[in-house]
């Protein structure tokens, strides 16, 4: 049974889990933003996407551009999660994918890695 939740509830945890981000991968994040949203339109089960260019794919001429977007998606991730306790493992694992994402560091990466 989906985990009832409210949007500030989650959009706190969501702070949280960034709050647990080790300083020195927050300190190198370069022009992201987090943003919760509801659900992806174009993949409704989707728990989080990252938009934007990879720290690792900027060049030399990067610049003048708007940020790059973490999203989360809250309505999928209640749906997957039986407690609170669910979905606060989950928004942090999510949170990581994601950012792990802005530093260049693939799916198949995050695998070997144990956050998949």
């Amino acid at each position: 049974m989906p985990v009832e939740m409210t949007r500030q509830r989650f959009e706190e945890l969501v702070s949280d889990a960034l709050d647990q981000v080790p300083p020195e991968f927050a300190e190198a994040m370069d022009n992201v933003v987090v943003l919760v949203e509801d659900r992806n339109e174009e993949e409704p089960d989707i728990l989080g996407l990252y938009h934007g260019i990879a720290l690792t794919e900027r060049s030399h001429d990067y610049g003048g551009v708007l940020p790059d977007r973490i999203s989360i998606y809250r309505e999928p991730i209640l749906a997957i999660c039986d407690t609170e306790d669910d979905v606060v493992e989950e928004v942090l694992i999510t949170v990581v994918h994601e950012i792990a994402h802005h530093f260049g560091i693939d799916d198949a990466r995050l695998h070997e890695l144990g956050w998949a």
